[in-house]
């Protein structure tokens, strides 16, 4: 009888787990992966942003891994989501894209951690231990980045215009180099085609680009030489 309760009180000590990707072998790895520990549990999971919001305030989880690219919207939007209605909430942001791409803006939209899908099952499962204890967790050339941010860059690295695009600029930038046009960009994101435009016309300023064909031949080079996914 004794040994019945420790099992029960094990289980329900259990922290719970939420998982947002669009890729279902993702989510079913971590979810395998995840439900083998003692002390955690997938308690959900989701395919895009509505349903992942809904589904957290149901039910009610101790952290939640979120991926950059989801349908209909993106993983730092849905962060910035969750911390404003939950900020207590710790936020995994697990990505394709290589964190020199997107870990400074996961973290500023309020993650907790950043890692990408190259990762080891140790990392994933200390990163997510590291923000259950309230702590931050990012890889040791992230942390050595921000260092040096911190007490000013000696490394004499270029600072590019792009590191100087807001999220939504940098989302429009990107879906440009993958060779979107206005409309569908605009639906992807969720926004009017006009909204778009007045996007562009800011990247272009920002690049000192003259025109849309400039443009397009920048973002499509870029994409070529960063994009990973």
């Amino acid at each position: 009888m004794a040994l019945k309760k420790q099992r029960t009180a094990t289980k329900q000590n259990k922290s719970k787990v939420f998982i947002v990707d669009d890729h279902p072998i993702v989510r079913e790895g971590l979810v395998a992966l995840i439900d083998q520990e003692n002390n955690l549990k997938v308690c959900g999971q989701a395919d895009d942003a509505y349903d992942a919001l809904k589904s957290i305030d149901k039910l009610k989880p101790d952290v939640v891994i979120v991926d950059i690219s989801l349908k209909g919207s993106n993983g730092i939007e849905l962060t910035k989501s969750i911390r404003a209605q939950y900020p207590a909430l710790p936020v995994i942001v697990f990505s394709f894209h290589d964190e020199s791409l997107y870990a400074e803006r996961a973290l500023r939209a309020g993650a907790s951690a950043y890692l990408t899908k190259k990762a080891e099952s140790e990392k994933i499962l200390k990163a997510i231990r590291t923000v259950l204890n309230g702590e931050l967790y990012v890889s040791d050339e992230l942390s050595k980045k921000l260092l040096h941010k911190i007490i000013g860059d000696k490394t004499g690295k270029t600072i590019t215009p792009i590191d100087n695009f807001s999220d939504r600029e940098f989302e429009v930038f990107r879906l440009i180099g993958q060779g979107y046009r206005a409309a569908e960009a605009a639906k992807q994101l969720h926004l009017s085609s006009k909204t778009i435009e007045t996007y562009r016309e800011r990247i272009k300023r920002k690049l000192g680009l003259g025109d849309s064909s400039e443009l397009l031949r920048y973002a499509i080079k870029w994409s070529r030489n960063h994009e990973t996914e």
